[in-house]
């Protein structure tokens, strides 16, 4: 890929960061609210969001799009498992995360792009996080 190529998503992720922000959605405040239900702002967000992928998706796979190198988008149906550990667990630790830091992947970016200089440690931990996943993976419940 080129940086031609590459250059939208820039944009993109600038345009989302201002609107994570403006959104309030990176507000620590508006996270704990979340979390101790004393407000539904980050729930219409989340509601929002869910409907707005699952339309995505749905365009997506019957359009046949294909991504920005021409490959067709592959997006086969995922099975539910019932009493699935993988989905638990890992909402759980996903969750604690979140509540503990004030912060989910993306909104640490526009935080650390904010002036919250502390964010760069959340995503250094993230990525050693998901660096240990990678190495563990194989022993782990899928």
């Amino acid at each position: 890929m080129t940086l031609r190529t590459l250059l939208p998503y820039l944009f993109l992720g600038i345009a989302f960061g201002i609107l994570a922000t403006k959104g309030e959605v990176i507000s620590w405040f508006r996270i704990q609210e979340m979390f101790r239900f004393q407000s539904f702002h980050m729930y219409g967000i989340i509601a929002g969001a869910i409907t707005v992928s699952a339309a995505s998706i749905r365009i997506i796979r019957r359009r046949g799009l294909t991504t920005a190198s021409g490959e067709p988008v592959a997006l086969p149906a995922q099975p539910l498992s019932r009493f699935g550990t993988q989905y638990w667990l890992g909402g759980t630790i996903f969750g604690l995360g979140w509540a503990l830091t004030g912060a989910c992947p993306a909104p640490m970016f526009a935080l650390l792009g904010n002036g919250i200089g502390v964010m760069s440690v959340l995503i250094v931990s993230a990525l050693a996080g998901t660096y240990a996943y990678g190495r563990l993976r194989p022993w782990l419940p899928h």
